[in-house]
């Protein structure tokens, strides 16, 4: 079941399964794998409290899980940073 999330719980996971911030007027997390940029990145708006169910659809889409609970591990910290980038790999997207 999609639930609205924490921000900055998401901010903190992104940041510690890879994903470095660049900053305009949102922010926008990419992913690095052994200091290279990939093309897997989300985006937040500066400020934001709560992510809403859309825009959970939304991330998890583009972080390319399929389905809520894989994201929630991911979020949740079951999900390491090299179980992240193995089901990557196993998936074909690095």
């Amino acid at each position: 079941m999609l639930k609205p999330l924490k921000a900055n719980k998401v901010d903190k996971a992104l940041r510690r399964k890879g994903f470095r911030v660049e900053e305009s007027k949102h922010k926008k997390f990419i992913l690095y794998v052994n200091g290279k940029k990939q093309r897997i990145f989300t985006v937040m708006s500066r400020g934001t409290k709560e992510i809403s169910k859309g825009l959970v659809k939304t991330m998890m889409k583009q972080l390319k899980f399929d389905n809520f609970r894989q994201f929630w591990d991911f979020i949740e910290c079951p999900m390491t940073y090299e179980d992240y980038v193995e089901y990557l790999r196993k998936k074909g997207y690095i």
